[in-house]
């Protein structure tokens, strides 16, 4: 009777030794499961499209401004006194779900209103700290932009005077630009701030918009 107890203790231990071991196999690999699903990065990635716009009391062609930037164009008429908007620059760019952008460039979006030649050229810079999809109140997706950035170094030039009169130009650098944080619905274009600039008095707009892609 002994000897058979002693058989049924041992052949229960050894079924609980074996359950416990089990149990802790599948939890090691559950665990590590889902450390693996946790170190894959998301690979979402976004095109954006930033768009220069010139106000201006000037005749343009108002016609080269592309269909994207119709609501845009239509809310600046209702609140600035610009008689006319021309398109002076687009950059195109992709860049990645909680990623960041930067572009330096030589020229400006003004145009012939600056006075820069290529010996005494505009500079141009456009940043973003960091672009991250997220969800409202209301569970829409939006985008959120943090350190939007965009200044132009424009150059000055002033006659340099000599003792004996005149002896040349003299170029210096004066900068302009826009930084600010901001959140817009994906895909529709958005007005991002104005930038009075030049002696003509036309203005710098800035628009942007950022939609997701494979």
């Amino acid at each position: 009777m002994n000897l058979r107890r002693r058989l049924s203790t041992m052949l229960f231990t050894i079924l609980f030794l074996g359950v416990v071991t089990c149990g802790r196999q599948v939890f090691a690999q559950s665990t590590a499961a889902v450390a693996q699903a946790d170190k894959q990065e998301d690979e979402t990635n976004l095109d954006t499209q930033v768009y220069l716009l010139v106000g201006t009391n000037q005749a343009v062609d108002d016609s080269k401004i592309p269909a994207a930037l119709d609501a845009a164009v239509k809310q600046l008429r209702a609140s600035l006194q610009f008689k006319n908007y021309r398109l002076a620059v687009t950059l195109v760019n992709r860049v990645k779900n909680d990623g960041r952008l930067y572009l330096k460039w030589i020229g400006g979006p003004m145009g012939p209103s600056i006075a820069a030649t290529s010996a005494a050229p505009s500079f141009s810079e456009f940043k973003l700290n960091n672009v991250k999809l997220v969800k409202n109140a209301a569970n829409q997706q939006l985008v959120r932009i943090e350190g939007f950035g965009f200044s132009v170094r424009i150059p000055i030039t002033t006659p340099a005077i000599g003792p004996t009169g005149i002896t040349g130009p003299v170029v210096n650098y004066e900068s302009t630009g826009l930084n600010t944080d901001f959140s817009m619905r994906e895909g529709e274009a958005t007005i991002i701030g104005t930038l009075n600039i030049g002696p003509s008095g036309d203005a710098i707009i800035l628009v942007m918009s950022a939609k997701t892609t494979k």
